[in-house]
């Protein structure tokens, strides 16, 4: 039997990096599904399609694949058979991904996949509706948070070292955009199983929140 560790939490928590780390140490397949969504948003942006029409976004769910394929440990993102990984990061991609995945269809389009990867290998997967959602049978479930402050800042940082120059209030008004939206939408939204761990960490180090998830891992699985 498999065994997953679920992650979830609002934007900017740092699911993602505290998902990788942990998967290293306990050499587990890390499955980022935010990854995912951004691909399908990324498809709907390219195909110019108002991702507020539910029957568009839905229509055009059928002409889209997403895979995940892994090399040299690494997930990679397929659409279409092209490999979108360093396509995705965008702040227009990750806003349209947040829009596009309260809609059922594309939901019902991933979620296969998702489980299907959790079935057959030992997985850590973060995203919004992982433990509530996507695999409530999780032995390990968390909830990563920080504050809205503190996710600002980590953005900020991230694209400034990237050449860019950021308004940190516009970051801190998406970030909040984001969550509302998450927190609100009629499918699965954001919420903290009733069996998951909540890690605040705002004022934690990422080995510190790595140690504590893999605390919780050896308490529940060994």
């Amino acid at each position: 039997m498999s065994i997953n560790i679920a992650i979830d939490g609002p934007a900017g928590a740092g699911k993602s990096t505290i998902a990788k780390r942990v998967a290293e140490k306990l050499s587990f397949i890390y499955v980022d599904t935010g990854a995912m969504y951004r691909a399908m948003a990324l498809y709907m942006l390219r195909g110019r399609v108002d991702i507020k029409d539910e029957a568009a976004v839905t229509d055009m769910c059928s002409n889209v694949h997403v895979g995940i394929t892994y090399e040299d440990g690494e997930q990679r993102v397929l659409l279409n058979e092209e490999d979108v990984s360093g396509l995705i990061r965008s702040e227009e991609v990750g806003n349209a991904a947040s829009a596009v995945a309260v809609y059922s269809a594309v939901r019902a389009k991933l979620l296969e996949l998702q489980q299907s990867l959790a079935r057959t290998h030992n997985v850590v997967m973060d995203g919004r509706d992982i433990g509530s959602a996507v695999l409530p049978g999780a032995q390990v479930k968390i909830y990563l948070t920080a504050s809205v402050h503190t996710r600002a800042e980590r953005r900020y940082k991230e694209l400034v070292k990237k050449g860019e120059s950021p308004d940190i209030q516009v970051i801190e008004q998406d970030i909040i955009d984001r969550d509302y939206q998450d927190m609100h939408r009629k499918i699965s939204p954001l919420c903290q199983a009733e069996d998951a761990v909540l890690i605040d960490s705002s004022r934690l180090s990422i080995d510190g929140v790595v140690d504590r998830i893999l605390n919780i891992y050896k308490e529940r699985c060994c």
